[in-house]
């Protein structure tokens, strides 16, 4: 066996450090790197389970020209006399690139220089746009630049942790599990505050339900209430920060008590705890995400958190600051290269003299000298048809934008579009002239930078499949194509991360907190053995900001009404991530343990919403608003508050017929940082009428077929779909079932169609219809594909074994299989009364600690869902 590689995790920003043993051709053993200062040894489910995602399946492997395969040299010549010729004809504002986060820094780094030093465009943007450039531009306006002011160490030294807008045990568990073993260790408070209540809340001291995007009148209310209560502090205000002449008086704007508990509309008890907790701890760290950034005035709202921990002085000191933690595993390291269209690089803006000092370092006058189009003005362009030549970069934005079916038409109609990517067939490649197969996670070679500003490497654990190439390789080959040869000579990733340490250096002075110059000069062998550090040490530690006075600044927010439900669009969309998916399931999607979190995308809202559109659980539910429409599977939650439903982000056209959240969001975005509003989109849920219901378990996935519902999910050993239509079902049964040895019963009477093919005495495909009936357990069907000798013919078309076994009830805990109603059993039978207590029983809970929060629910009130 090979020694373990320490690389870092494909998924969310925490960055945490992965042990990779290579067993096989494609084959890794995946463990926690226990030297990682992100993660100590500990992975959530997803890092977990990467080993069941590195396979070839789905990969694209070769480039693609027109539909057919094509070589390296006419896919590249090709690219680059497109975009060559775009520009004579049409400047260098016609085209763009659109990135992604999953790219490693030295990738970013080739992107941004190509595009802004040389074309002299700044149309390259990312999707960290839509997750959070709320953040970047609130910190630039609070602090001058865009600075993380915290790291997970100061999570384990705070007395209150504030989780705003983020559902931490899903979203980012590692972090999560921190907290967890600080309060069970030293007793720190826990506020989380978020419209749902989501499985971050089960071991919350308090949780605010607040209205959404509220958060600057609680925020700004909270401060008021500082200020009166003398807990500003005024020497820390009169050395390092610079107040607006009208900033309190605003701030006193509707700030009492009773107002700002009318306007979030949470108990007024309830929020002079929430005062009374910050009160009583000063050392406070406020760790916001997606809820606080994908807001129509994300920006505000983190400015509001920026406000309230500089004006009482809990900023620069262990276990105080305000802490944005990221979605991405490298959309850090974009930020930092100046991969979104509103920065130049190296963390400056396109002021003249930064203008001026990065064309000198590139040797080019004819670099870009104002931003760029940000994503959702990029797509419109395209649409509009101001961008005709666009390069989509490791990401998808036909499903992750918002208004995404307006996404598609633009693409569809833009004269050439390019798409980088290690997936084949996506929602995007579809709609590409051109398409470059990129290394995969575990190929690639390089930097990521994680949410405490620590930068780890990537290191390969496979060599390049097929004719995949770098992502950084391929924007440079495009480059001394277009002419810039000596530009783009980069040969090996440490050459590219060493001219960006220089380019942070350079003439930097201390202007920018930003300077990786120590690895100017780093040596290939000395990059390849890089170990995890930080940059910018304990920011803002002595009182100091890297603005031109060197002192943060208050930002004068105004209060403005929350707008009033619509006639025609009564309820409010929410949209997020589940526990164990990613993005839009290119990689989580392959894996058959996370597929058993969540089989189907599912919108949540309040029972008594249900009741009033005469839903009930497990009924199919169209969620439609002004830009689109989709339907997706009801489940019930006392969790959501009335008026407001939840949908996840990740089915694409590929996994399901439904479930297409980003066709529902508004475009609309952000004043300040261009960040879509995905949490508050106006909308309405009706009822689906459906003729039958059924699911099919086969070994392969069947082809094209007609049905109102159909989400597929990866099991062990093949496919799991689910189905309901309105038409008659018998026409889909030749499209459904493979050839072999079919067995089959039909009960006009009860609407009950069974269908099972066996082939070399295995099953390998078996469906079950209903109009009016119940249908058998998946799990134990699921099972016998993976059986070497078929169970009878009765136990198949019955859809159980003859001898009865107990039902589990959907996953809990997806690392030892352990279902809902295994633990409740468990908890009533045994007495089982913490979630170590389960864990010693079931083993639920004991590896990544992913399922603890729910495991904690099921302990607390013994219900029967968990619906996070």
């Amino acid at each position: 066996m090979s020694a373990a590689i320490r690389t870092t995790c494909a998924y969310c920003g925490v960055g945490c450090g992965i042990a990779a043993t290579v067993t096989g051709a494609r084959e890794v053993a995946i463990a926690g790197d226990a030297e990682h200062p992100a993660n100590r040894g500990r992975l959530c489910s997803k890092g977990t389970h990467l080993g069941e995602t590195t396979s070839l399946e789905s990969r694209l492997l070769h480039p693609v020209i027109g539909g057919k395969r094509a070589s390296w040299d006419k896919a590249l010549d090709l690219v680059a006399r497109r975009f060559r010729d775009t520009i004579a004809q049409h400047g260098p504002n016609s085209v763009a690139f659109y990135v992604s986060g999953q790219l490693l820094t030295e990738d970013y780094y080739v992107a941004n220089k190509l595009m802004k030093g040389f074309i002299g465009s700044a149309n390259i943007d990312t999707n960290s746009r839509l997750c959070m450039s709320s953040a970047v531009s609130g910190h630039m306006r609070a602090f001058g630049e865009d600075v993380v002011p915290a790291g997970y160490d100061d999570l384990e030294a705070a007395d209150l942790v504030i989780l705003v807008g983020s559902n931490t045990a899903w979203c980012h568990p590692i972090v999560y599990q921190r907290i967890m073993a600080a309060r069970a260790a030293r007793g720190t408070k826990v506020v989380v505050i978020d419209p749902r209540r989501t499985e971050t809340c089960e071991d919350a001291d308090l949780h605010l339900a607040i209205r959404p995007g509220s958060d600057v009148a609680l925020f700004s209310g909270l401060l008021a209430w500082c200020r009166g209560a003398g807990l500003t502090d005024k020497a820390y205000l009169s050395r390092s920060v610079d107040v607006p002449d009208d900033f309190w008086e605003k701030v006193g704007e509707e700030s009492d008590l009773w107002s700002v508990a009318r306007t979030c509309d949470v108990p007024p008890a309830d929020l002079r705890r929430f005062f009374d907790l910050f009160a009583a701890h000063p050392r406070t760290v406020t760790m916001f995400s997606q809820g606080v950034n994908q807001s129509l005035r994300g920006t505000d709202q983190v400015n509001a958190i920026t406000n309230l921990h500089l004006a009482t002085g809990r900023i620069g000191k262990p276990g105080a600051a305000p802490f944005s933690i990221t979605g991405q595993p490298n959309a850090m390291g974009g930020r930092e290269v100046g991969g979104l269209a509103s920065t130049l690089a190296a963390h400056m803006d396109f002021a003249p003299e930064n203008v001026a000092r990065v064309a000198r370092f590139w040797g080019n006058a004819g670099i870009a000298t104002k931003p760029g189009l940000k994503a959702v003005d990029l797509f419109r362009a395209i649409g509009e048809g101001r961008i005709k030549a666009l390069w989509v970069m490791a990401t998808n934005p036909a499903v992750s934008m918002p208004d995404a079916g307006a996404v598609r038409a633009a693409l569809a109609a833009c004269p050439f579009v390019v798409v980088s990517d290690c997936i084949a067939d996506t929602d995007t490649t579809c709609l590409a002239e051109v398409l470059l197969p990129a290394a995969g996670w575990g190929e690639k070679d390089g930097t990521v930078t994680n949410s405490e500003r620590v930068i780890s490497r990537q290191r390969a654990l496979f060599a390049l499949p097929g004719e995949a190439k770098p992502d950084w390789w391929i924007v440079k080959e495009v480059g001394r194509r277009m002419g810039w040869t000596g530009e783009f000579a980069f040969s090996r990733p440490a050459d590219i991360y060493r001219e960006h340490a220089r380019l942070s250096t350079y003439q930097n002075e201390g202007r920018r907190l930003f300077d990786i110059g120590r690895h100017s000069a780093v040596s290939n062998l000395d990059y390849d053995e890089m170990a995890p550090w930080r940059w910018g040490g304990a920011a803002f530690a002595d009182g100091r900001f890297p603005t031109a006075n060197g002192r943060a600044r208050l930002v004068t927010i105004t209060q403005a009404p929350l707008p009033a439900p619509l006639a025609d669009w009564p309820m409010t969309l929410n949209t997020g991530r589940y526990r164990d998916q990613w993005h839009s399931m290119t990689r989580t999607g392959l894996s058959p343990k996370l597929g058993g979190h969540r089989r189907e995308p599912l919108v949540e809202l309040h029972p008594a919403d249900a009741d009033a559109l005469g839903l009930v659980e497990d009924d199919l539910a169209r969620v439609a608003t002004p830009q689109g429409e989709s339907i997706f599977r009801a489940t019930l939650s006392e969790g959501q508050r009335r008026g407001e439903v939840f949908t996840p982000i990740h089915w694409t056209d590929r996994q399901s017929t439904g479930g297409r959240t980003g066709l529902l969001p508004r475009p609309l975005v952000d004043p300040h940082s261009g960040q879509p509003g995905f949490k508050s989109t106006p909308a309405r849920v009706e009822r689906v009428a459906v003729a039958w219901r059924g699911f099919l378990v086969a070994r392969d996935a069947p082809g094209q077929f007609d049905a109102l519902w159909a989400t597929r999910i990866r099991i062990a050993q093949g496919w799991l779909i689910e189905l309901a239509g309105d038409r008659d079902p018998a026409k889909l049964v030749r499209h459904l079932l493979p050839r072999g040895e079919r067995i089959e019963t039909v009960d006009a009477a009860r609407g009950q169609m069974r269908h099972a093919v066996i082939a070399d005495d295995r099953l390998v495909a078996a469906l079950y219809l209903s109009r009016t009936g119940s249908l058998p357990s998946r799990d134990w069907l699921i099972a016998q594909l993976a059986e070497a000798e078929s169970a009878s013919s009765l136990e198949l078309l019955a859809g159980r074994p003859a001898q009865a076994r107990p039902d589990r009830g959907p996953i809990v805990c997806v690392c030892f299989d352990v279902g809902m109603k295994t633990i409740i059993a468990a908890i009533a039978n045994q007495g089982l009364a913490s979630v170590e207590a389960v864990g010693v029983a079931l083993s639920a809970g004991t590896n990544c600690g992913s399922c603890r929060p729910a495991i904690q629910r099921l302990l607390g009130n013994g219900k029967e869902t968990v619906n996070g």
